[in-house]
């Protein structure tokens, strides 16, 4: 098991909040400082006193970048939220059993857009180790979410609908119906998630990754069912 909090890119905008929210903070200090600074001898203001110019204008340069500072952190924050709280990276609720297994039944997997996964069928022979997916929790009332990200370099991998296998389009990686490796130069089957049914409602956890089991897996002896969609190299 990874941990996996937030993807690559979430965690690259928060990152770019949190810098420009401190380089504002930093920066109207420092402006602060260096204005108190240039005028050590400065009488205190009698009461009634006319604010400067470069006073105002100072003032006023200070208080739009932190608003601005604030303004884009509370933007990206707000941008983000629904990802954050519900999207990829936390529980996806996806949907009914029932409908889940009528999709499969007709189209092979159900696609998850929000949560980056596929969910397939399985009935296979259990494994050992990361073939193990029942121990594992990824599979539960004959079903299993897998990770659309191909374990080679990262693309994703669609479902060829000619071999019934997930063929990757980048350096043709290919995964049996169960997403275990077959062919390419991934090093191992797909990735997956926990799984759990509750009534009839089906939850994905993304919040974690479960690498896939190790090449030489095969628990469902699926051959391929039709010619290739990506050309075995």
């Amino acid at each position: 098991m990874t941990p996996l909090a937030l993807s690559t890119s979430t965690i690259a905008v928060i990152v770019v909040v949190i810098v420009v929210d401190l380089f504002a903070i930093v920066f109207g200090l420092s402006f602060l400082r260096q204005s108190r600074a240039a005028r050590p001898t400065e009488q205190p203001a009698l009461p009634g006193k006319v604010l400067s110019r470069r006073d105002f204008q100072r003032r006023s340069l200070i208080t739009s970048v932190l608003l601005f500072g604030a303004e884009f952190g509370a933007g990206s924050i707000a941008f983000l939220w629904p990802n954050l709280k519900g999207g990829f990276g936390a529980q996806i609720a996806a949907g009914s059993l029932s409908d889940i297994k009528n999709q499969i039944s007709a189209n092979n997997f159900v696609y998850n857009g929000a949560g980056r996964f596929y969910i397939v069928g399985w009935k296979g022979t259990p494994g050992s180790g990361q073939a193990d997916y029942a121990g594992l929790g990824v599979t539960a009332d004959g079903i299993m979410p897998l990770y659309q990200r191909c374990v080679h370099l990262g693309c994703r991998v669609p479902f060829c609908t000619s071999s019934k296998w997930f063929e990757c389009p980048c350096h043709g990686s290919k995964y049996n119906g169960a997403g275990e490796y077959q062919l390419g130069p991934a090093p191992r089957g797909m990735d997956r998630f926990v799984v759990e049914v509750s009534g009839d409602t089906v939850t994905v956890d993304t919040s974690r990754i479960i690498l896939g089991p190790p090449r030489g897996t095969n628990t469902i002896n699926q051959p391929p069912q039709g010619p290739y969609c990506v050309a075995v190299g």
